[in-house]
């Protein structure tokens, strides 16, 4: 092993048996992947390791002052979560919301629209 070789241990969570996959770095490229009992395993950890992505859960403010759950239709990179955050802080919506209503899009700059976990007259 070199100087540049770099190790991580990443924890699968796409399936129940939450493998412990070692990722071997040099370089900035990913030279080995071990630990993984199939191949979805092996993508995560690769996407974990390179560029880590995230479901963004939330609250938007209602017209009425109250709270409303939402989330990111797909994952965002890890370090945008903070923006979009900052970006959602400013948000009113107007009822009625329908659960899976798109509530904002773009958010961050992703192309990934955030929608309503639950519906609200």
């Amino acid at each position: 092993m070199s100087a540049t070789t770099e190790k991580r241990r990443v924890t699968c969570i796409v399936c129940p048996s939450g493998c412990r996959i070692n990722v071997e770095i040099e370089g900035g490229k990913i030279i080995e992947i071990s630990g993984n009992q199939c191949k979805r395993g092996a993508d995560y950890a690769t996407t974990e390791v390179t560029q880590p992505m995230r479901v963004l859960t939330t609250t938007v403010r209602l017209e009425n002052g109250r709270l409303l759950p939402v989330k990111t239709s797909h994952p965002i990179p890890k370090a945008l979560l903070f923006d979009a955050i900052k970006e959602l802080s400013g948000v009113v919506v107007k009822p009625p919301v329908k659960m899976g209503q798109v509530v904002y899009s773009n958010v961050a700059g992703t192309g990934v629209d955030v929608v309503a976990t639950r519906s609200w007259d």
